[in-house]
């Protein structure tokens, strides 16, 4: 089993435009089953609906613009990636967060190629693994994790493959302590954190008013009317994530535990 240590940098306007966010830079490192590294992919994408970088990301990532003018499209590199990654018998993703394979799905839907190799790749979420190992709840970025594990920072922040090397780093570091059992496959989601807070919010709130907590109730007052819930998948999504948190709360209430 090979582990590919992958990140991506993107570009777009997420706030001001309803274009789609693109991948503009893949970056990887393949570690061994000994975690020795093996190999290195890392190619820039010419984006299609912005072919200039914003600023923002021009500041952040310092890609120089004619580097980006002369890059391969998304279907080229695309192919050439996984070309690179079928190199192996047999591999899992090991990303920060689950934001970098979502946007390497989204952009092979856009181009309309086919995602079937996306859905079926095991990956591992390492920032939930190195949460779950520091016991803390907030997000924390590579950098941070690389500062409290004592691993000196090599290369450019916000470049990928620089990031996907110092992952690989708080990779090693904590490799014995994470809970494989925990990997998972891509899976659409239709909601976003803090629509999951809001419902674990509300549940807090119906216990501390020493209400049932039901799905019935936090319908009526959070969903009803609001244009953003007007999705069947959202709701759908947000009431097996209501169901799911009160029979958690129920079971803790069971076991002594407060909370």
């Amino acid at each position: 089993m090979d582990y590919i240590v992958l990140d991506i940098e993107f570009n777009g306007r997420k706030f001001a435009s309803e274009l789609p966010m693109e991948v503009i830079e893949i970056g990887a490192v393949r570690l061994n089953s000994a975690l020795e590294q093996t190999d290195e992919f890392s190619s820039l994408i010419k984006p299609v609906y912005f072919s200039k970088l914003n600023s923002f990301i021009k500041k952040k990532t310092g890609i120089p613009q004619e580097d980006i003018d002369r890059a391969g499209r998304f279907p080229k590199v695309i192919a050439d990636f996984i070309a690179w990654l079928s190199r192996s018998e047999s591999f899992m993703l090991i990303t920060w967060g689950g934001e970098d394979l979502k946007r390497i799905v989204f952009d092979t839907r856009m181009h309309k190629l086919d995602d079937g190799f996306w859905l079926a790749a095991d990956y591992f979420d390492l920032l939930k693994g190195y949460i779950r190992y520091k016991n803390v709840t907030n997000d924390v970025s590579v950098e941070a994790a690389l500062l409290d594990l004592e691993i000196t920072a090599e290369g450019t922040a916000h470049r990928a493959l620089d990031d996907a090397r110092m992952t690989a780093e708080v990779f090693r570091k904590i490799y014995g302590v994470l809970d494989f059992d925990l990997k998972q496959q891509f899976k659409d989601s239709f909601t976003n954190a803090k629509e999951r807070r809001m419902v674990k919010n509300a549940i807090r709130s119906m216990k501390a008013q020493k209400q049932v907590p039901k799905w019935e109730i936090f319908a009526e007052k959070y969903l009803e009317g609001k244009a953003t819930f007007e999705d069947v998948r959202k709701v759908a999504e947000l009431q097996q994530y209501f169901e799911a948190e009160t029979e958690k709360a129920a079971e803790k209430k069971s076991s002594g535990q407060i909370g």
